[in-house]
């Protein structure tokens, strides 16, 4: 399950895909996984969550 898009993953896509050095668009995308992943791992275990 995806969680919504934050504002500074929003404002770090947008500066990746618009300021550097142009790469594949796939990979951005892969970042944002990583990230929602990690930040649900977090979340879990701050509550308890085995």
């Amino acid at each position: 399950m995806m969680i919504g898009y934050t504002v500074p993953e929003i404002r770090r896509l947008l500066t990746a895909l618009t300021v550097r050095r142009p790469r594949p668009s796939e990979q951005f995308w892969a970042w944002s996984r990583r990230r929602q992943y990690q930040a649900r791992l977090c979340h879990y275990r701050r509550h308890g969550y085995p």
